[in-house]
């Protein structure tokens, strides 16, 4: 455990996180400085007394005079402030790095470009079922250092490429990487490597790498060792074996995909890395597989939100980049029609990936918001252009047909029109059960 007493600390970015971490210091004698771009950040009336609060910008001064800056997800390295300091010696940590120096239970840390929420909550349900303490936090649910506070056999973080770039002592039990598709474009310009390496960063000293065999984006940097694991649909030690619709670890059939209880040829998959992970810490195989039969899913995630005369809406608002409604698309099987709905901040992507998939006659395309017209452009001659999702969706509506499926998998971020991608998602479900 890391002794911080005597140190001069500076905290950037509030919110529930920002708070954990100015709690973490007051409990360790530290009375930490915190400062956030945002003009009214939320959480500032939650700050303990005689803590100095600097917002609306980055205070210069503060960082300079600092020993330790722990910096918000949401704040690039690349910012001048930050450059300035890292290069005067100071260091730079985010909280992840703070709870793994104190952390003694075993981790299971996941990444990807997408379903890592998914199958970090799945390896919690998983410890859960096998009467585990389990803490599961970092960029879902609770606030890394949150879990610090109760006794627990093992933590299951999902950590995102910026998480990942300020933690150093990770040292995983097991790590995966899902997948690795364009996504933060707009925060990473040296391109899809740059963004890679960060997500790479959460195998450095793990005792298991869960890789996926048919992304060789995923690979170690020093590529497949001994301490390797691949997963993978009709290939990889843990496999997906879409012939016989079942699980299979090391060609032994395990669990038919009509027992679990998630949808989507994703999400088998998402099930699979979750096993491959469970297994890696010792979480009783019976107990994992027990999880994969009943386990529901998470809201906003290839969630059917209503059916109605045989037509099946789908929310999958936490789509927020390419690769997410390529995993949506792929592998769809569709009785009627599919009607996509693409739309809001691209976040500079190409969505050049998607074209593949939106081929054949019965789909069609509703585009909208910022990078509506660009997703239109995909195939022009079966897209509609609208400017919100709700002009969308009454469009679609008197077109419907038993068999048929809507579908929002926006291949974009929200930020443009809704706070967030749950009040998209929340927005998506209403209009369905009032106009569908």
């Amino acid at each position: 455990m890391a002794d911080y007493l005597g140190k001069k600390v500076v905290i950037i970015g509030l919110g529930l996180t920002g708070l954990s971490c100015v709690d973490f210091f007051m409990a360790r004698g530290v009375i930490p400085r915190v400062m956030d771009t945002r003009a009214a950040p939320p959480g500032k009336d939650k700050l303990p007394d005689g803590v100095e609060c600097h917002s609306g910008s980055l205070n210069a001064d503060w960082l300079m005079d600092a020993d330790l800056i722990v910096v918000s997800p949401g704040i690039a390295l690349a910012t001048a402030e930050l450059q300035a300091a890292a290069n005067a010696g100071i260091e730079i940590v985010g909280d992840i790095e703070l709870f793994c120096r104190e952390a003694t239970a075993p981790i299971v840390a996941i990444t990807g470009s997408n379903g890592k929420s998914t199958v970090t909550s799945l390896v919690g349900e998983m410890a859960k079922a096998a009467n585990w303490q389990v803490g599961v936090g970092g960029n879902i649910g609770l606030p890394a250092l949150e879990l610090l506070k109760k006794s627990c056999q093992l933590y299951a973080l999902e950590l995102s490429s910026f998480q990942l770039e300020t933690t150093y002592s990770l040292n995983a039990t097991a790590a995966a990487v899902l997948n690795v598709t364009e996504d933060h474009m707009d925060r990473y310009p040296q391109g899809i490597s740059q963004y890679r390496a960060a997500k790479l960063r959460i195998y450095h000293q793990a005792k298991r790498c869960i890789v996926n065999a048919q992304d060789p984006l995923t690979l170690p940097e020093t590529g497949m060792d001994s301490c390797c694991v691949s997963f993978g649909v009709d290939c990889g030690d843990y496999q997906l074996d879409s012939e016989n619709a079942c699980l299979k670890v090391h060609n032994q059939s395990l669990l038919a995909t009509n027992e679990i209880k998630l949808t989507g040829r994703h999400n088998y998959v998402n099930g699979l890395v979750a096993l491959a992970l469970a297994d890696a810490v010792g979480i009783p195989r019976e107990a994992s597989l027990a999880t994969l039969t009943v386990y529901p899913g998470l809201d906003h995630r290839f969630q059917l939100v209503h059916l109605n005369n045989g037509v099946r809406w789908i929310n999958d608002s936490k789509a927020t980049n390419v690769g997410s409604t390529v995993a949506a698309l792929d592998g769809l099987n569709l009785e009627g029609s599919l009607y996509l709905l693409l739309g809001g901040d691209g976040k500079s992507a190409d969505f050049s990936p998607l074209k593949p998939l939106l081929g054949g006659d019965n789909i069609r395309l509703y585009c909208f918001g910022r990078d509506g017209k660009r997703l239109a452009q995909l195939r022009p001659e079966i897209a509609t252009l609208t400017e919100t999702m709700e002009q969308a969706i009454r469009d679609i509506v008197p077109r419907l047909v038993a068999g048929d499926m809507v579908l929002l998998s926006p291949a974009c971020a929200s930020l443009d029109q809704f706070r967030n991608f749950e009040q998209r998602g929340h927005e998506f479900t209403r209009l369905a059960e009032e106009l569908g």
